[in-house]
């Protein structure tokens, strides 16, 4: 019975994700540290991902004291998102994914002890297990995933785009973003980038170097994480300091939308490194293709290249080259961040607007030799 419990609990949390996951013994363990036995079988209830206090009632012999004790519970360790609907006001609870959602929580307070270790751990050991899947069933996966709707969106370096060109748009603007939402308190949050925390806790930390407290969360996302002790807030200034502190350490700015859908308001902005960045890093390792939308794209002004090499070991998806001793910007892997022209040491690299566009990088191959 406990087996099957458990088996029908990931398929339950898969089934709330924005995402096809592969139901695994590994992640069946994942899910064994961060909730109990008693907390797997209330969440079968979710048929469908979201479910109000009532309609949890109507699902449960449970009275409302021991409803809500099970979801502060649950809410505490990131497993259910619980917010007032923006329409009626009415608590709405959430049953998060996998992954976006479960994984990350599960280490965005930067805790350290071995419990969390093991979560590390497990998660690493899942995605390997989801790369090898990947690179066996190489063309259903890259047709599968071509068919999602792309992921996040790319904010480029701001000051790196082309002068004379069109503005930047209000969407492609960090200081827009921040500026619409510090309008309400605790709309702000910051807080560990789950993924570099991750890998300092694998022994693996950052090639760059970069700092950890720069992952931001929005609106009823930040109202929850700061609730619940995921983050704190932080004002559009410091916040800011951190973006720009970002830029120079190479990160790029990714940002999530409301159930991943670019034509929502947004939940989150990350500060991406390729060798521990979830999405990034899961390209590289053969994981996932990698799916995004970008406005920009750079452009190399042959005449100041002194084919120095930085853009091509700075830019994060390997899309530069040298040829003849200048920079040569591959188009199809580049994704516009401005990561090459903003640390070009001769300003030789700008930012073109071109989109906004939609870019889907297929699933790399990865040698088994």
């Amino acid at each position: 019975m406990s087996e099957k419990l458990w088996y029908k609990v990931a398929r339950t949390i898969v089934k709330a994700g924005a995402f096809p996951f592969p139901i695994t013994d590994t992640l069946i363990e994942f899910l064994q540290t961060v909730i109990t036995e008693e907390q797997a079988k209330f969440l079968l209830i979710y048929k469908k991902p979201t479910l109000t206090l009532e309609q949890i009632k109507a699902k449960t012999d449970m009275n409302e004291e021991a409803i809500l004790k099970m979801l502060n519970a649950l809410m505490d360790n990131g497993i259910v998102l619980g917010a007032p609907s923006r329409n009626t006001g009415i608590m709405v609870y959430r049953l998060m994914g996998p992954y976006p959602g479960i994984f990350e929580y599960s280490l965005l307070k930067g805790i350290t002890d071995d419990k969390h270790k093991k979560l590390a751990e497990l998660a690493d050991k899942l995605f390997d297990e989801l790369g090898t899947q990947s690179q066996k069933n190489y063309e259903s996966v890259s047709k599968l995933f071509k068919q999602v709707p792309a992921v996040d969106r790319t904010i480029p370096v701001e000051k790196e785009v082309e002068v004379g060109t069109e503005v930047v748009m209000p969407y492609e603007e960090l200081e827009k973003y921040l500026e619409d939402y510090e309008k309400e308190e605790n709309n702000i949050a910051v807080a560990h980038c789950y993924c570099r925390h991750q890998h300092d806790l694998l022994g693996d930390p950052c090639n760059l170097g970069a700092p950890k407290l720069n992952c931001f969360l929005f609106d009823k996302s930040a109202k929850f994480a700061i609730e619940r002790n995921f983050a704190s807030p932080i004002s559009k200034e410091d916040a800011m300091k951190i973006f720009r502190e970002a830029e120079d350490y190479g990160l790029v700015h990714k940002v999530f939308h409301i159930h991943s859908d670019p034509k929502r308001g947004i939940e989150a902005i990350c500060n991406c490194c390729k060798c521990c960045c979830g999405i990034l890093g899961m390209y590289h390792r053969g994981v996932l293709p990698l799916h995004t939308i970008s406005s920009y794209i750079s452009r190399v002004n042959e005449e100041d290249c002194v084919g120095c090499g930085t853009c091509v070991e700075k830019c994060p998806l390997e899309a530069i080259d040298l040829e003849d001793s200048i920079a040569t910007v591959n188009e199809e892997l580049c994704i516009g961040c401005g990561v090459c022209a903003h640390l070009c040491p001769e300003e030789a690299i700008h930012l073109e607007r071109i989109g906004p566009r939609d870019v889907f990088i297929p699933l790399k191959k990865i040698s088994t030799n």
